[in-house]
């Protein structure tokens, strides 16, 4: 655990009792705080008050009394589309609404550091795509180099239930924008932006807003080092913004696209190769075709973002060559989950929004495609460049029917559930053929999360594979 700093002998108050929510409380506690929880569920409150928590409805009258500080979970609206009223309570009240990524870095160091030759660093990922398995290929890069590394935030644990990091040692944090939006101190020693698409538009009024909560972790955070995806136009914006020249070692682009050129720190993949170039000449190569774990264009990107995070830690390019080899990508995010028959089976259930489908599709040549749910704003044709290597889709969810008409240019088949689309899949697929679940939606219909899909589809293979 992180002990959060700065509140001994005050109350601060805790907003929402999931796992950020409690984890927050317990590392305030430790740090010589009175936390004053409140949840509206009563299974959650009562949850806090079993582990010796006192729970106050903060927005009632009187609720802020006493309290020095609101620590707020990541899923709780602050602004938009309307302000929580326990948050909106607080500014009445003046008090700072915070959350644990916050009390996190201002938090991190440790009075240990003075005895440390390395200080422990910090490597924050944020972006649209590819977060999460970024996040976890830079984990498993260090570890494999023999490099104490720990995984959290939006992946792996809390960020205060991590241990105080050893002499050396590295915390790599995937961050949404949930948390970089309203976390009050940013302080990362590198940060990566992978890339920007539309998504949670709601939460953040626009376009616009979203792209500036992602910012933030740059602009305000100051990291020593930035990774930045430039194949969008907000990626160019910020790496032209973070910049001080033409060669400015602190800024490493990144880009799964195109060739990257100039005096500067580029790494880009083109044809399945990853190429590393450093003040006008070439660095380093890697073939990345036969790395299993990384398949197609958006995890060549990953790879990319990754190396180039890694080398600003200073690791070696071969080092990180034989770690991309090692790495058995994650759950639900391209994970070959059988193979039969000459048929694999590829479970990309994280593929809850439209570029990240995709970039799913884009990845293998000839899929049977399982997809539906609980479709998102803008509709499905930014799928269209990738109905090219899709011999059919399987529709599942409770709009499976209209789904399945939007996807223009494409034979869809409604299945409804996904042990029928599992069943015809099986049934169709042909040796050299994938099948693949990449929803383009969101579970909410059928499941409780995306996991929980992933597991069902994996699970169903098995079965039937199996008998």
């Amino acid at each position: 655990m992180i002990p959060v700093t700065g509140f001994e002998c005050q109350t601060v108050g805790v907003l929402g009792l999931g796992r950020s929510g409690l984890s927050a409380a317990r590392a305030l506690r430790a740090g010589g705080a009175r936390a004053l929880c409140w949840d509206d569920n009563p299974s959650a409150r009562a949850t806090a008050e079993a582990e010796g928590f006192e729970t106050r409805e903060l927005a009632g009258p009187d609720g802020f009394d006493g309290v020095a500080w609101l620590v707020v979970s990541p899923g709780i609206p602050h602004l938009y589309p309307a302000p929580n009223p326990v948050i909106a309570a607080a500014w009445e009240a003046g008090v700072p609404v915070d959350n644990d990524i916050g009390l996190f870095f201002r938090s991190f160091g440790s009075g240990d550091w003075a005895m440390f030759d390395q200080p422990p660093k910090v490597v924050a990922v944020t972006g649209s795509n590819g977060k999460s398995t970024t996040s976890a290929l830079i984990h498993h890069i260090l570890l494999s180099a023999g490099r104490a590394s720990q995984l959290a935030g939006n992946i792996g644990r809390g960020v205060l239930d991590i241990e105080p990091p050893e002499e050396g040692g590295v915390v790599v944090l995937e961050l949404s924008s949930y948390q970089t939006e309203l976390a009050r101190a940013l302080t990362p020693d590198v940060a990566v932006f992978t890339n920007l698409s539309p998504d949670h538009l709601d939460r953040h009024g626009g376009l616009g807003g979203y792209f500036a909560a992602k910012r933030r972790l740059f602009a305000e955070g100051g990291p020593d080092r930035c990774v930045i995806g430039v194949d969008e136009p907000e990626g160019r914006y910020l790496a032209n913004q973070l910049a001080e020249g033409a060669v400015d070692d602190r800024l490493l682009r990144v880009s799964a696209g195109r060739k990257l050129s100039g005096p500067g720190w580029d790494i880009f993949a083109r044809k399945g190769f990853l190429t590393e170039w450093r003040k006008g000449r070439q660095v380093a190569s890697i073939d990345l075709r036969k790395v299993r774990g990384l398949p197609g264009a958006h995890n060549h990107q990953n790879a990319c973002a990754a190396y180039a995070a890694t080398r600003a830690l200073g690791l070696a390019p071969r080092a990180i060559e034989a770690a991309f080899h090692s790495f058995e990508g994650l759950p639900h995010r391209s994970q070959i989950v059988a193979e039969a028959g000459g048929v694999a089976y590829v479970n990309d259930s994280k593929a809850t929004n439209v570029d990240a489908a995709l970039k799913a599709l884009q990845a293998f040549p000839r899929i049977r495609w399982i997809c539906g749910g609980l479709m998102k704003e803008g509709g499905l044709d930014a799928l269209a460049p990738g109905f090219a290597n899709v011999s059919k889709a399987y529709v599942i969810g409770r709009e499976a029917a209209g789904f399945a008409l939007a996807l223009s240019g494409v034979e869809a088949e409604v299945c409804g559930d996904m042990d029928t689309a599992v069943a015809r899949t099986m049934a169709d697929a042909e040796p050299g053929e994938t099948v693949l679940l990449a929803p383009a939606a969101a579970s909410f219909d059928q499941y409780d999360n995306f996991e929980q899909r992933g597991d069902d589809f994996a699970a169903r293979v098995k079965a039937r594979l199996a008998g």
